[in-house]
C-alpha cells in the first residue's frame, strides 16, 4: 500500500510537471552535466527515471531480510531507500551554486518570518519537500524518531547544516533560519503523515532467555 501510493503521487507529480521536465531531457539522455545535474528539472527528472531502480533495491533489501526471518522487512526496506532516494535529490538542489559562487561573499537572514513573504508559494512548498522524505521515513525504521517533536528537532538541524554549508561554501545563495523553520515544518508535517506505520519500541526483537543449566 506504501509503494502503491507514493508511485501514484509520483505519478500525479510527474503528469503536473511533465512540460519543464522534458525540456531538461535531451541534456539528461546525451548524459551532460550541464543543463541536466546542474537544473532542477533535470535532477527531478533523472529522480523520476531512476524509480524502477529504486524499487528495485527495495525488493532486494526486503527478500534477503526475509530469508534471515526479519520481522517488517518490507518496510524497513522501503524506509531506508526511500530516506536516501527522496532526500539526497532535494539537498542536492539546495546546495546548487548560484552565477556569483565563490565571488559573492555569504549571505544571512537571521530574523524569523521575514523571508517568508518573498518566498511565494513556490518557494514555501519547495522547502516543505526538502526534508519531507526523511521525516516520512524516518521513524518508519528508527523507533527513537517516532515523535512529532524528535522529527522536527532532526529536520532543524539537517536544515541548519545545510544553511551552514551554504554560507561557508559561498554558494550565491541567502542562508536563512526562514529556511530552517520550513524545512523542519516539512519534515514534522510528512512525518506525522506516516504515523499508522511508525516503528514501535514493542517491535524491537525481545533478548533471548538465557540456556538452563
Amino acid at each position: 500500500m506504501l509503494v502503491g501510493a507514493a508511485v501514484l503521487g509520483l505519478a500525479g507529480v510527474a503528469s503536473a510537471v511533465r512540460r519543464p521536465l522534458l525540456m531538461a531531457a535531451p541534456a539528461c539522455r546525451d548524459g551532460r552535466w550541464h543543463g541536466c545535474y546542474d537544473t532542477e528539472n533535470g535532477v527531478l527528472l533523472m529522480m523520476l527515471v531512476g524509480l524502477p531502480v529504486a524499487a528495485l533495491a527495495v525488493g532486494a533489501l526486503a527478500l534477503g531480510r526475509r530469508a534471515a526471518g526479519v520481522t517488517g522487512a518490507w518496510r524497513m526496506s522501503l524506509a531506508e531507500v526511500g530516506l536516501v532516494y527522496g532526500t539526497v535529490p532535494f539537498v542536492w538542489l539546495t546546495m546548487m551554486p548560484g552565477p556569483g559562487a565563490g565571488v559573492v561573499p555569504g549571505r544571512l537572514s537571521l530574523v524569523p518570518l521575514r523571508d517568508l513573504a518573498t518566498m511565494g508559494p513556490l518557494g514555501i512548498g519547495g522547502n516543505l519537500l526538502v526534508l519531507a522524505a526523511l521525516g516520512f521515513f524516518a521513524p518508519m525504521r528508527f523507533a527513537a524518531l517516532a515523535s512529532p517533536s524528535r522529527l522536527l528537532a532532526l529536520g532543524a538541524g539537517c536544515s541548519a547544516v545545510i544553511e551552514a554549508l551554504q554560507y561557508v561554501l559561498r554558494l550565491d545563495r541567502v542562508s536563512s533560519v526562514d529556511d530552517v523553520l520550513v524545512n523542519a515544518a516539512g519534515a514534522a508535517l510528512f512525518g506525522l503523515a506516516s504515523r499508522r506505520w511508525w516503528r514501535g519500541p514493542a517491535e524491537r526483537p525481545a533478548p533471548v532467555p538465557a540456556a538452563a543449566d
